[in-house]
């Protein structure tokens, strides 16, 4: 099982407002009582922060108010003296417009070889003062950015899919993809276990700059050339004493498609946003899961489940609407949540995610039932997603909030309790509820249920890696069994159903009178092995 971090939010150990590499190594305790076997890093590097340092400027350094690469070094080290592995975010697509190279590029003027190394093309029109393309980034917005010419004059543009301070790597460029196969060996020396790739399926653009097409090949998503880039990866990996791990966020619908970059000699998994992004639906969940099983088997990856991320709204206010499923397009404020049933579903999804054959991850404060922050007053906001959608997608801030760690009001042991400067973004005070210290040893809390889970699957040879095999269910109900003598069953329908024969029960997400299954709600049984 593997937890995601994110950096900035984790804990804040010198009092500044803002998570740091030594909060992170004070915590360590904390997840290896979870249980859990590695640690995927959000980015560390230095940055102005324009995207919550996915706009790097050093790719070899770590941010400052993080700390220092001695820290880093010393966090992975401690990590490994625990049994848990490391695993660092490396952002491919772009960069910081502080990066040297790109400050490079616009001190040398059209023309300038350090301009090869992006997307620096001139403008349409008579006076080119129109943008080279139409594109619509992934934050929503225009692509391009207009530069200022070293005597003043207007210039050329360049290209960023992202915020206007990250501009994209021109990928076609060999020194490009060699800075990057250097910043890997860089990682992977000082200890990191693996990387996880950011927008994996973005670097290459189609180079003739074509308009995007319903139903056509599309100019920056998936194009075919990226799979050379990740194999050279898969080399320098390989090539370590003890292999290190490549893991990509590809966000593709077409399931061929995202099955291509698990080939033997590319990446080892990615990222399962079907799953992620599924209603809760007894049906579509079936669905998604015997998708995500059946491209998986023919080239033996790893399926990777995943709940919620840095990114995306989190599962207890997810499940707690009408729409339970997520999209950053719909993505609205204001939309009506049902906070206890969110949480009740949330605790049958995670015993319904830790089941599954393959890997889970976690997002820190998913062991926690943490809702989604939907108040954080405007001005407080970072999230770039929320002006560049013309302030109507509330952005990403919300489910990057600070963790509640102990105590009754803010910064609940997120910081120390004589910090002067209070978190980055505004913790509610009703998560006085939610802190490590109110949850632990607390029976039917969400932290309990998680640790137990996570305690059982490590136990159990059933779960884990493997196969399952789906058992007869009426509608609304997942029931499937993993051998030897394990089965999940989750009941989505709307009224209690039987449980199937079994020896005895493991876990539940919420108490099971009988052998009635509540509506939203899990169960692990201990079954009959039938060999």
């Amino acid at each position: 099982m593997i937890y995601q971090v994110y950096p900035r939010s984790f804990a804040d150990h010198n009092g500044d407002g803002i998570g740091d590499i030594a909060g992170i190594r004070k915590r360590l305790g904390y997840l290896s009582g979870l249980g859990v076997d590695a640690i995927w890093f959000g980015p560390w590097y230095p940055s102005p922060m324009a995207d919550a340092g996915y706009d790097v400027s050093d790719f070899r350094a770590v941010e400052p108010v993080f700390g220092t690469l001695a820290e880093v070094e010393e966090l992975i080290a401690e990590a490994h003296g625990q049994g848990l592995r490391i695993i660092a975010d490396l952002v491919p697509n772009h960069c910081s417009d502080r990066h040297p190279w790109f400050q490079a590029a616009l001190a040398g003027g059209p023309g300038a070889p350090e301009r090869e190394l992006f997307w620096f093309r001139p403008g349409r029109g008579p006076d080119g003062d129109q943008p080279p393309t139409d594109w619509i980034g992934e934050f929503g917005g225009r692509t391009w950015t207009r530069t200022t010419n070293p005597d003043g004059t207007p210039g050329d543009w360049y290209l960023h899919l992202f915020a206007a301070e990250q501009p994209d790597f021109n990928w076609d460029h060999p020194k490009v993809r060699a800075e990057f196969e250097e910043i890997l060996r860089f990682w992977f020396d000082r200890g990191v276990d693996g990387i996880r790739i950011d927008s994996a399926a973005l670097l290459l653009k189609d180079t003739t700059l074509p308009e995007v097409v319903d139903g056509g090949p599309h100019p920056f998503h998936d194009l075919d050339g990226v799979h050379d880039i990740y194999r050279s990866w898969r080399r320098i990996a390989d090539g370590y004493p003890e292999p290190r791990a490549l893991i990509g966020e590809v966000w593709l619908p077409d399931r061929q498609r995202f099955t291509n970059y698990l080939r033997p000699d590319e990446l080892h998994t990615a990222f399962n946003f079907d799953f992620l992004t599924c209603a809760w639906d007894a049906a579509k969940l079936r669905e998604s899961i015997d998708g995500t099983l059946a491209e998986h088997a023919p080239i033996g990856a790893p399926a990777t489940w995943v709940l919620s991320n840095h990114d995306v709204t989190r599962v207890v206010t997810r499940y707690g609407r009408t729409d339970t499923t997520f999209s950053f397009a719909s993505k609205r404020e204001g939309t009506y949540t049902d906070l206890e049933l969110g949480t009740v579903r949330a605790r049958a999804a995670a015993l319904l995610s830790l089941s599954l054959p393959g890997a889970a991850y976690v997002y820190q404060g998913e062991e926690l039932g943490l809702w989604e922050v939907e108040d954080i007053p405007p001005a407080l906001r970072q999230d770039p997603m929320y002006p560049r959608s013309g302030f109507v997608d509330p952005g990403r801030d919300g489910c990057r909030v600070p963790l509640p760690w102990s105590g009754d009001t803010a910064p609940f042991g997120f910081s120390p309790d004589d910090a002067s400067t209070p978190p980055w973004l505004p913790q509610p005070a009703a998560w006085k509820d939610q802190t490590v210290q109110a949850q632990t040893s607390d029976p039917h809390s969400m932290l309990e249920l998680y640790r137990e889970a996570i305690r059982i699957r490590r136990s159990l040879p059933a779960l884990g890696d493997g196969t399952l095999r789906w058992l007869p269910a009426p509608d609304g109900v997942l029931a499937f069994a993993r051998d030897p003598g394990f089965a999940c069953v989750v009941n989505l329908s709307t009224g209690p159903v039987e449980l199937p024969p079994h020896q005895s029960r493991l876990l539940a997400s919420r108490p099971v009178d009988g052998d009635l299954l509540p509506s939203d709600t899990a169960v692990w049984l201990r079954t009959v092995d039938p060999s």
